[in-house]
């Protein structure tokens, strides 16, 4: 899951709000140096990764990528699933899109200290560009796959996501659909755990 999925499934509360994003940025076991207020967020960001990465949903869901780019897979998916969540928001939450986004971005300004320096920057990025939002364009998909691509050692292997995707649309919006459900089930019985 992306930026747009894991701060859905960490609603409405503000400290697992933050932590869905340190989740990205911090490294290593937990609790480590966290803020006991970031701690459950980044917790629940890896159960959901976890989740993800073991669906039976989307196991089948990679094996559809063209041989030699499976590896890219998850992170392709990722992507497309955030574009998914936003076409078919109305369906899983009961804020509009641009209101939830709004809320998520003053969460992060006013949690801002609590977050790394690697989790500010892309708080104060998301907001400036209201990235949450642009999720509803297919060319932000295929754009932030190539500027994800940069950061690999080899020649970007993510420049031409379009192309490998589109055809594949229809296949992973039925996958979405059975799988973005039951990690709402998921999480709700996860973060149920932070109560007790």
């Amino acid at each position: 899951m992306n930026y747009l999925a894991h701060f859905h499934l960490a609603w409405p509360d503000d400290a697992l709000l933050a932590g869905a994003l340190e989740g990205d940025y911090f490294k290593g076991p937990l609790p480590g140096t966290l803020p006991a207020r970031l701690l459950q967020g980044v917790d629940l960001h890896r159960a959901i990764d976890g989740y993800t990465d073991r669906h039976p949903a989307l196991l089948e869901a990679r094996a559809l990528f063209p041989e030699g780019t499976r590896r890219y897979a998850g992170i392709l998916m990722d992507l497309c699933f955030d574009h998914l969540l936003s076409e078919h928001w109305q369906r899983f939450a009961e804020l509009e899109l641009e209101h939830f986004s709004q809320r998520v971005y003053r969460v992060l300004a006013q949690q801002r200290e609590e977050l790394s320096e690697s989790a500010r920057r892309m708080a104060a990025r998301l907001a400036e560009y209201d990235l949450l939002m642009q999720y509803r364009h297919w060319d932000t998909v295929a754009s932030a796959a190539a500027r994800i691509g940069t950061r690999m050692r080899q020649p970007n292997p993510l420049d031409r996501a379009d192309a490998l995707l589109s055809p594949l649309l229809p296949e992973l919006e039925r996958a979405f659909l059975v799988f973005y459900p039951e990690l709402q089930d998921f999480c709700r019985q996860h973060a149920a755990r932070y109560k007790e």
